[in-house]
């Protein structure tokens, strides 16, 4: 049997079972044949070859070019990082219960699991070795843990990881030529002003919130039959991805909605701030901690809108069902993708994202690597500047290390560090608000120090000139203050108790994250 364990029985429930301003986030629009009111049009992907060799000598900020910050103490201080605490939940059963025998799931840490299981991690016993108090564990390593919670969900794993986020069991997935394959409304549906198909928009959006193609397109056809049926009408055009909000209306913003709340629900589970659904009759049910992250992911998917707890039930057999027609078994694949990393990862050496001897602002803690929920990924920095609002900044962001450009369009920029060409492969790092003017060509190889581009407001929804920066490895964004922290020129991120509070520490210096710009902001390498 495969280390990561996976359990394959159809989702069932059995009655003794049952047990700050957004900086950084990217909302493009797309508009279908037959919505309504336009949305902003989404631009044709583009690169950008610089018209001039950028100077040899970095340039370096001096009092007499830089802004003078003020030292005024930020509104906002450093304080704990937002975990639950030990144990997460009142003892529910008898400690005399028999104990869980638990096999770890790549990405578990020993406190995640004693959050999920309501438990100290002091309670956690490998049967063989050691499970390290910090850190990932081991996939496939056997713990035993205090049975402590009552009712829950099912444990019956629903979906794989690889097949939620956008990893390499995707990565030669054909969009386009799927949607002709099924032969329809998707496969002619155009964008505004007929700049693209739809199909490519799934997949860009796919590709910019490392969300799985095959799943995105399971869940348009569940709702708005659109890969297989001719023509959606009412609520199936105007609400494709079944989520019912005014706000909501239309293809863009179902599918960014959608890529949002699966997000919720898998990242959530990964850092265990999610450990219930809730339905709209006022009920909650436990999910249960052998779960993975991406079986939780559609479990909060389908919760959100339902009634209760036997109309959600009924929904995501309903789904499964869907999936399995169009896409086929979600379990095919995942021998070879899976697990999406190990406990002996590590982060590669990375560098601040400019030159040495500049001083930029640390504006943005851990927050969403996309969109402004989901994974806390992202990292924001501003450059020092006398203009505010959304000039673009003289100075550059650079390549924090040796890699590919396998992306460079609309304030998009992707340095691929393993060199593959792939996106859904090894280690990315997603730099986002990048200024077309002069921005690095994709197909460009860098060494870390490199020219990447100006920092601007390009690529997204942002209020002030800043540069977004996020990891990823296998397609999963990896948490700032996760496992494996981020950490760039030695400084390493630490979570607030809200997305984008936050510090970064080194030694015995602090940047605490505030979009005030004071000198209690400042990184340098």
């Amino acid at each position: 049997m495969p280390a990561h364990g996976v359990k394959r029985s159809a989702w069932r429930i059995a009655a003794a079972t049952i047990a700050v301003v957004s900086l950084a986030c990217a909302r493009q629009g797309i508009l279908l044949p037959g919505e309504g009111t336009p949305l902003p049009t989404i631009a044709a992907p583009a690169t950008h070859t610089p018209s001039h060799v950028p100077p040899t000598d970095p340039p370096l900020i001096s009092s007499a070019t830089a802004t003078q910050l003020p030292s005024a103490t930020p509104a906002w201080t450093l304080v704990p990082p937002a975990s639950p605490t030990f144990p997460a939940t009142p003892t529910l059963i008898a400690t005399a219960s028999l104990p869980i025998v638990y096999r770890v799931q790549a990405g578990d840490t020993l406190n995640t699991l004693a959050i999920r299981f309501g438990v100290t991690p002091d309670d956690i016993q490998a049967l063989q070795g050691d499970a390290p108090p910090q850190g990932l564990l081991n996939p496939g390593l056997q713990v035993v843990v205090p049975a402590r919670l009552g009712r829950t969900t099912s444990s019956d794993e629903l979906m794989p990881d690889s097949e939620v986020v956008f990893s390499a069991s995707a990565a030669a997935f054909d969009v386009a030529a799927f949607a002709r394959e099924k032969g329809g409304y998707l496969s002619r549906a155009q964008v505004e002003n007929g700049s693209g198909s739809a199909s490519a928009a799934l997949k860009r959006l796919a590709l910019d919130n490392s969300a799985n193609p095959r799943l995105l397109l399971a869940l348009l056809e569940h709702f708005g039959g659109w890969v297989t049926g001719p023509s959606p009408s009412g609520d199936a055009l105007k609400y494709p991805f079944g989520i019912y909000e005014a706000s909501a209306a239309g293809f863009a913003a179902q599918l960014i909605h959608a890529t949002n709340r699966l997000g919720i629900g898998y990242y959530g589970w990964r850092d265990a701030s999610l450990l219930d659904v809730a339905f709209r009759d006022g009920s909650k049910l436990r999910l249960a901690p052998e779960l993975n992250a991406g079986t939780v992911a559609i479990l909060y998917f389908f919760a959100v809108d339902a009634a209760d707890e036997a109309d959600w039930l009924s929904d995501v057999q309903s789904f499964l069902a869907t999936y399995r027609s169009l896409v086929g078994d979600p379990f095919a694949r995942v021998d070879r993708f899976e697990p999406l990393y190990y406990p002996t990862l590590t982060q590669p050496e990375l560098n601040l994202p400019f030159f040495a001897g500049q001083r930029w602002s640390f504006t943005g803690g851990p927050h969403g690597a996309w969109e402004r929920d989901g994974a806390r990924a992202a990292l924001d920095f501003a450059p020092p500047t006398s203009i505010s609002g959304c000039a673009m900044s003289d100075l550059w962001v650079t390549a924090s290390a040796p890699g590919e450009v396998v992306r460079s369009e609309n304030g998009v920029v992707v340095l691929d560090l393993d060199g593959d060409g792939q996106e859904q492969t090894g280690w990315n790092l997603l730099y986002l608000h990048i200024a077309s003017a002069n921005r690095v060509a994709a197909g460009s190889h860098l060494e870390a120090g490199d020219y990447i581009g100006h920092p601007s407001c390009e690529g997204g929804v942002a209020t002030g000139t800043h540069l977004h920066l996020a990891r990823k490895f296998n397609g999963e964004w990896m948490l700032a203050d996760g496992p494996l922290p981020f950490v760039l020129s030695g400084w390493r991120a630490q979570a607030g108790t809200q997305p984008y509070e936050g510090a970064l520490v080194r030694g015995g210096d602090m940047a605490v994250a505030c979009r005030c710009a004071s000198s209690d902001t400042l990184v340098w390498r």
